[in-house]
């Protein structure tokens, strides 16, 4: 038997990263522990169903894995490999294994969880979107779960913006799950990273998500729910995430919305309010000086023509109304609610839009005026 071989029998096998490492300390491979039969399995301390599963194992089982790894975009990390993402490693319950389809170097790099509902409001999506965009754009990968709403919002928002994002799935990856999210994961396979724990196969099992969940909080720097009911499953993966010394972050919503409640709930419970991006990357501690660092550089290549370039980017009708109604001066949402005729969430949707564009900026007080007009028009 190959050691590849005698790997994927073992991730078949419930054991611990402990006991992983243990039989690779006194049999140096997976091949010779499996070929140590019974009495070697005991004396690593594996359990019952443990020592089960490696009895009957074959071959055979692992015959579509190992036809999945020949493209070269696929592949396996285990435990102590090279590749293995080291904020995922620190878990006291990591995955034996990933699966890995597409730049398998994102799985080091920093990463920001960004997790939600399934059914947002256009409020939550948009800002989701808008802040992935950002968020991507200042170095930090974003991590999701490829679930309708909030999850593909925050995919679709880091491929507009560096293209780097991270789905964490919970099927084995030679299927898609939502299938409705099937055009989404290849275009994340081109510029990002599909990864799951479930071998090639696996199919959609209610149990597997909250597993999958806490790669999604354990891979990551911080979690940031943007719109959650109560009891929901981006509630969990935010306890993990601080169960894990991780941040939590949260976006305040309408009293009104129930999609806000979740949100609410982990602010009262220590969760750091957000309004801006800046509020994140202030709280990622040392990776904010990294990601000022690669934003600053990114702007200031050329001012002129960044400005150009904002001023030339297509608006729809809305935000250009909301856009023409801001002059020179500060303005408050109420004022530009009152010139424009849109309903102040929708005001306060694209403000945050256009903040995180550059088209606008925010003064203290709670007021807009636009960013760089003089410049532009000189």
């Amino acid at each position: 038997m190959d050691e590849l071989t005698a790997k994927l029998l073992l991730l078949r096998a419930p054991i611990t990263g402990a006991q992983w490492f243990l039989l690779h300390e006194q049999f140096g491979t997976a091949n010779e522990f499996i070929q140590a039969g019974p009495s070697a399995w005991n004396r690593c301390e594996l359990s019952a169903r443990s020592i089960e599963v490696l009895s009957v194992a074959s071959e055979s089982l692992v015959v579509a894995d190992i036809n999945w790894l020949e493209s070269d975009q696929n592949h396996l990390i285990c435990l102590g490999d090279q590749h293995y993402p080291p904020m995922l490693q620190q878990l006291p319950d990591a995955p034996i294994g990933l699966f890995v389809s597409g730049n398998i170097q994102l799985l080091s790099m920093p990463q920001l969880a960004m997790v939600g509902s399934r059914n947002p409001s256009h409020y939550g999506r948009e800002v989701a979107t808008a802040f992935a965009k950002h968020l991507s754009q200042c170095g930090l990968v974003i991590t999701s779960g490829l679930a309708e709403g909030i999850d593909v919002a925050s995919h679709r928002g880091a491929l507009d913006g560096s293209g780097q994002t991270i789905a964490v799935c919970g099927t084995g990856l030679d299927m898609v799950y939502p299938t409705s999210s099937k055009a989404l994961a290849r275009e994340i396979e081109a510029t990002g990273a599909l990864i799951s724990e479930f071998p090639i196969g696996t199919t959609a099992r209610k149990y597997h998500f909250p597993l999958r969940n806490r790669i999604i909080s354990g891979l990551s720097l911080g979690t940031f729910v943007v719109e959650a009911a109560l009891h929901s499953g981006s509630l969990i993966t935010a306890k993990q995430a601080g169960d894990y010394g991780r941040e939590v972050f949260a976006l305040p919503g309408s009293i009104h919305n129930p999609m806000a409640k979740g949100c609410h709930q982990l602010i009262r419970q220590g969760a750091k309010l957000v309004d801006s991006a800046e509020d994140i990357l202030n709280e990622l501690g040392p990776l904010a000086a990294m990601a000022s660092s690669f934003r600053t550089q990114r702007q200031s290549s050329s001012k002129a023509t960044d400005l150009q370039a904002n001023s030339d980017m297509v608006l729809d009708k809305d935000y250009k109304i909301l856009l023409d109604a801001l002059g020179f001066e500060a303005i408050s949402i109420d004022q530009l609610v009152e010139r424009t005729g849109l309903k102040a969430d929708a005001v306060a949707s694209m403000l945050l839009i256009l903040e995180l564009e550059e088209h606008i900026v925010s003064i203290p007080g709670g007021t807009y005026a636009r960013a760089g007009l003089s410049s532009v028009d000189a």
